[in-house]
This record gives structure tokens, sequence and C-alpha cells, in this order.
């Protein structure tokens, strides 16, 4: 791979009869594989090489890079006096340099460059999550907003939670107290939990659970933020149809803005979540329940062409990946806020609200009112489980609105 990729056989020499040449072979074809560019996969050989020239002169093996190596590797590029050979700067070599260990590590067999997040939890801890886990069907996405407001309780309590009292409660929450009420409520959700897994195991008595308070959040007190219809389609014509970031971009923007999807749901979409010869499209929701919807004709051809013409070819089931190598599935709800955040600018449409994604929910049920349609029909579509959540949306039917206005008194 190495000769494809270089022209110089001075060049290619000096890769293949240096230290740990075989590897670098190897890497270069694991790069290729996975879809990279040629430039890309000369970037990435340059800091591999960098980082095999540094472990010679400090007499570590190759094969033993860790954590521990690659921290002390980073200190190195921030004073790098290797030469000009191999010094291309910080910014360029650090990714090729991550990548190159977690290469190594994956031939080793042995995961030793990621240290796991759950090795130094404290053991009250995992058993929690792993009640939350099999009793509640959380996902680990879920968890990881409740370790932060919990590791800080249990560093100051300890492992045992009989030393657990309602002012440690109070205390844990009035940290948060500076930051946001979305911030805050979600410290009271993580202890609430809890203390009701503590409780269920009789680890702590069930009175401390009157300890934590509720935060102040009055629902309704604001009208939900839209866009108009006309803006709604210029966002979505805003996509370049003949790029393959266009094509998957607007088949996105067209399943949030006409079956009113959530971030995650794009996200957790899969191929087979796509029933074709019953035009409808199962949907993974809240909670992991299912939904089936229909699957009009603009939203199937947009997906088709995508599937066709701008879908890399991987192994992963899921329906949207990125256009980048190693194109990888979508992630995080935020990538699908991002990409609709650029189209937004790309329209020139300015966003009333945080929550991009969220945005074109909201204009498909504010329309779907103006329409004429019922909140029960925009319950089921939105897959709202109470009608009550639904009902922020009649404040903005501003036509009925004037039919039910009272006159006000006139003060002399």
């Amino acid at each position: 791979m190495l000769s494809q990729l270089y022209k110089s056989p001075a060049r290619i020499r000096m890769l293949t009869n240096g230290p740990s040449g075989a590897l670098l072979e190897q890497f270069a074809s694991h790069l290729n594989q996975a879809g990279y560019a040629k430039l890309v996969i000369c970037l990435r050989i340059r800091a591999a090489e960098h980082v095999i020239h540094w472990a010679i002169r400090r007499r570590i093996s190759v094969g033993d890079l860790n954590e521990a190596a690659f921290v002390r590797f980073r200190s190195h590029l921030k004073r790098c006096r290797c030469g000009r050979r191999l010094a291309t700067g910080y910014q360029r070599v650090l990714p090729g340099a991550r990548m190159f260990l977690k290469y190594v590590e994956a031939l080793n067999g042995a995961p030793r460059y990621a240290v796991s997040k759950t090795s130094s939890e404290p053991q009250l801890l995992k058993l929690f999550f792993a009640w939350m886990r099999s009793q509640r069907g959380i996902s680990n996405r879920t968890l990881e907003t409740y370790r932060k407001p919990l590791r800080k309780l249990i560093d100051r309590v300890g492992e045992n939670p009989r030393k657990l009292s309602a002012k440690d409660i109070r205390r844990c929450i009035l940290r948060q107290r500076r930051g946001s009420i979305h911030l805050t409520r979600q410290c009271t959700s993580a202890l609430r939990m809890f203390l009701r897994y503590l409780i269920a195991e009789g680890k702590c008595p069930a009175e401390l659970l009157g300890a934590i308070p509720r935060v102040a959040n009055w629902r309704l007190s604001s009208l939900p933020r839209y866009l108009s219809v006309n803006d709604v389609e210029r966002v979505i014509q805003s996509c370049d149809s003949s790029s393959r970031f266009g094509i998957r971009d607007r088949a996105i923007l067209l399943l949030l803005a006409r079956l009113g999807l959530r971030a995650g749901d794009i996200v957790r979409m899969r191929l087979q979540d796509i029933d074709w010869s019953n035009a409808c499209i199962f949907v993974h929701g809240k909670s992991r329940r299912q939904a089936r919807l229909p699957l009009s004709q603009e939203v199937g051809q947009a997906i088709v062409k995508y599937v066709k013409k701008a879908r890399p070819h991987t192994a992963t089931d899921r329906l949207f990946v990125s256009n980048l190598p190693p194109f990888q599935p979508l992630t995080c709800h935020t990538t699908v806020s991002a990409l609709v955040d650029r189209a937004l600018k790309r329209a020139k449409v300015t966003r009333p609200c945080r929550g991009a994604a969220h945005l074109l929910r909201h204009s498909l049920a504010s329309s779907m009112l103006r329409e004429g349609a019922s909140l029960q029909d925009i319950s089921i579509l939105l897959r709202h489980r109470s009608i009550d959540t639904t009902q922020v949306y009649a404040k903005v039917d501003v036509k009925r609105l004037r039919k039910v206005v009272q006159p006000w008194p006139e003060v002399y």
C-alpha cells in the first residue's frame, strides 16, 4: 500500500525498511479500506512515524504503547525538536497519533490505550447503573447524565449509603443553583432515581426521598417557537441535491419537517425500519417505544435517493452515516441539530430558539393546528404520551383564540 501512496522510491524504502515498516504497511492498508483519501492517509502515516521515532528514542516498544505513553507523547509535541521531516504541527500529528495507537491496541487484542470510565467508579454507582438497566431499561446515554451529580454525592458520603442524610442531598442540589433549570432538574431526577434504588434494596430509609425538593418550572408559561411554512421550505430547498452531503441532509430535514421526528429518532433509525411495501416507517422513540408512521412519497423518494446515490458502503445497518471516513453511523442528537443549524444559515432563516432539530417538530405541529387538525391528531403524530403535552400548541392558534377571548373591561 505504501508504494501506491508515494512516488519517491527513497521515501518508500525509508518507511518499509525502517523500524516497524510492516506495521506501517498494515496501518496504511487499514486506512485505505476505511475509505480515507490518500492525502489523509499520508498525514496519518507521518504521525505514526513520529510516534515510532519518539518511542524508540525513549526505549519504549511500539507494542507496549498505552494511555500513559500517549499523554507523554502529547506533551512532547508541544516542545517537539524531532526535525523537519517529522514535525508537521501539533494539530495535525495528534489525531493521527491517537488513531495509530488505537490501531496498535486492536492488533494486540487488549484495550490498553483507552481507559475505561467505569474502572475508577465507586462500586455503589456501578450497582445502581446495573439495576437501572435491568429493572427500568434505561439507556447508557441517560445514565451518563446521572453520573456527574451522583459521583459527587458518593465521593462526599462514601460507599456506605447509611451515612446519607437530607442535608447531603440538599447540598448536592444547591451546587447546581448557578446552572440552568434544566441542569438542576437533571440533578434532582438523578438523585430521586438513586434514592429509589437504595430504598428498594433496603439500604436507606424511605423517608429520605422527601428531602428532594421540586424545582420550580412552570409548564405552558411560554409560547412554542416555530418557523413559518415558507421558512421551512426554504430550509429544505437549501440543500444541494447534486452532492452527497446535500442529499443526506435533505432526507433528514424531510423526516424532521414532515413526520415531526426527534433528533434521537434520526440517529437510531435503521435500514430495516422502513417498510416499503406498506409505505410506513418504524420509529424508535423515547423509552424504547416503537411507533409506526406513514411514509409519504416525498420522504420516501428522498430516502431512496440517499441510499442509492449518497450513502457510503458500510457494514452498519443504521440508515444515516457520516459522509467522511471511516463512515460511522451518526452517534449523537447534537450532530443532527448541527446539520439543521447549518441549513438554517444557508437559507438565511433566523433561529428563534435553541434546539434547531426540535424547531422543525414545533413548526409541523403549529402548521397542522393552523390547517384545522385537532390536538388529538397532533398528539398521535408527535407520539406524545399525554394530550397535556400537546396542549401547549393551542396557545399559537390565534384564529381560534380570538373566538373565545373575553372583552377586557374598561378602567376609568
